[in-house]
């Protein structure tokens, strides 16, 4: 009898095993010939040498749409091990015109889709830009969509971490009054970005995650005099960064990074007196091969219906 030690570190064993055990109890009728023992993250089989490497490999497809989706059902449990290994039918398209293609799978197989022209848009870009600025008025989903496009490199293994980073601008950054040690001073600014995360990972994976630096969430500031490189970088709210703080943010990207700056032109908290870099980027930055700029408009607005004349009423848009 032979062994075989499978890990499973990388998904949640509640919703591999299911409630109360019950897709651990399936998966075992599924495969009386073996002896299955799983002891936290790690699944031991005993059996002989055909039935090992026939279960490793329907497994091991079992582990990736978990994996993938964060979610399980029994039909999925099924069709993954009563047949031939083969994708699960309900993967998204790979076709990246597909209206509505799903980005990323969130928590209990919640879908984050381009929902507009313009996220799609992003979405395509990116495969062929470097760096991309998208631009627009609040609501677009510019930011959320940036976050997903980041959780499904992340999650297909094309990048090592996420780097998330903000202006910290009120009062001209200085934060020194506000209560608290630096994590509690900084996180209100950075609280967007939590929660666009939240919706796309599970909250002990992202716990893990932030822990373990896989996925950094910091203000500007903290980008200086480093070289980032194997991740994908957001910049976001990025009207809010000075000439200089664009400048040093966009020249800290390594040869295999991706980066996305998103921002709203028309809402730009800096003194008076002190420039948007943003605006400087995108009039400099317009004819450069590898950069792509997209500006979302009203169109876009995927918030509640009044948000787009909200926007209106003030000039934001057209």
């Amino acid at each position: 009898m032979n062994e075989l030690k499978l890990s499973l570190e990388n998904i949640n064993p509640a919703v591999l095993w299911g409630p109360n055990n019950d897709h651990f109890e399936i998966i075992k009728k599924q495969y009386p010939k073996l002896k299955i023992v799983a002891r936290g993250n790690e699944v031991k089989i005993l059996g002989d040498d055909h039935e090992l490497k026939v279960f490793g490999e329907k497994f091991q497809h079992l582990l990736n749409h978990v994996e993938k989706f964060d979610n399980l059902n029994i039909t999925d449990i099924e069709r993954i091990l009563g047949s031939k290994v083969q994708q699960p039918q309900a993967e998204p398209s790979n076709d990246k015109s597909t209206t509505g293609e799903v980005i990323v799978f969130g928590p209990n197989g919640v879908m984050v889709k381009a929902r507009t022209a313009n996220q799609r848009r992003m979405v395509d870009s990116i495969d062929t830009s470097d760096i991309l600025f998208a631009i627009g008025p609040a609501g677009t989903g510019k930011t959320y969509t940036a976050v997903a496009l980041a959780c499904r490199a992340l999650k297909n293994k094309e990048i090592k971490r996420i780097i998330l980073t903000r202006p910290a601008v009120e009062a001209g950054e200085n934060l020194g009054f506000l209560p608290g040690d630096l994590k509690e001073k900084i996180d209100p600014y950075l609280r967007p970005l939590y929660d666009a995360l939240d919706d796309m990972i599970p909250a002990e994976k992202l716990k893990t995650y932030l822990e373990n630096r896989t996925i950094e969430i910091a203000p500007l500031a903290f980008m200086r005099g480093r070289t980032l490189d194997n991740c994908f970088v957001i910049l976001d709210e990025a009207q809010n960064a000075t000439d200089m703080q664009l400048k040093m943010f966009l020249t800290r990207m390594g040869p295999t990074a991706k980066f996305i700056v998103t921002g709203d032109v028309t809402q730009i908290d800096l003194p008076k007196k002190q420039q948007s870099g943003l605006h400087t980027a995108l009039r400099i930055l317009t004819d450069i091969k590898g950069i792509d700029i997209i500006y979302l408009t009203g169109e876009d607005v995927v918030r509640h219906k009044l948000v787009r004349k909200i926007l209106e009423a003030y000039g934001d848009i057209q």
